[in-house]
């Protein structure tokens, strides 16, 4: 049996047996507007708008879902920007810190077609950490915090410059 390393959000380490990994393919948008981009508030930090694909669901379909759950926004995919794996340990989640995630994290350029930013639509989870989505200036987002286990800087600024 395989030992694998996973990360926490604050970037710490975790070592777990392989066969208690999760599988977790996961989705996000990057949606920029005026030099801007789109971003979800969590806790004193950051995250692109997006998380994980339901059993049955296209990624289309959870792009869609996930997007309009954490920003209230509808969106269209434009082209996929970014695709990676990433070994992650939910620990501040209640329902979630005894587990261990492989995820595949898929991201999108997108368009808004619909809706006005909103956090009605947060599932329980969400409302205990979550909160209004912010535009940040692209040339800012060096200076923020970001809660994933990816380098989103990267992700924005190939995003920004495929426009």
């Amino acid at each position: 049996m395989d030992r694998i390393i996973c990360r926490d959000l604050d970037n710490n380490k975790w070592e777990t047996d392989s066969d208690k990994l999760i599988f977790r393919p996961s989705i996000y948008g990057v949606l920029i507007k005026d030099n801007k981009v789109l971003l979800s508030k969590q806790w004193d930090g950051y995250d692109l708008p997006g998380g994980g694909i339901k059993i049955s669901e296209t990624i289309e379909q959870a792009l869609k879902r996930e997007f309009f759950e954490e920003a209230g926004l509808k969106i269209e995919p434009i082209k996929p920007i970014h695709c990676q794996t990433s070994f992650f340990k939910p620990t501040r989640s209640k329902n979630r810190s005894k587990e261990y995630w492989h995820s595949i994290l898929i991201y999108f350029l997108v368009k808004k077609i619909g809706g006005q930013l909103s956090k009605d639509y947060f599932d329980g989870e969400e409302q205990d950490y979550a909160d209004l989505p912010e535009w940040v200036k692209i040339k800012k987002i060096d200076q923020i915090k970001f809660y994933n286990s990816i380098d989103s800087v990267k992700i924005i600024k190939k995003a920004a410059d495929s426009i």
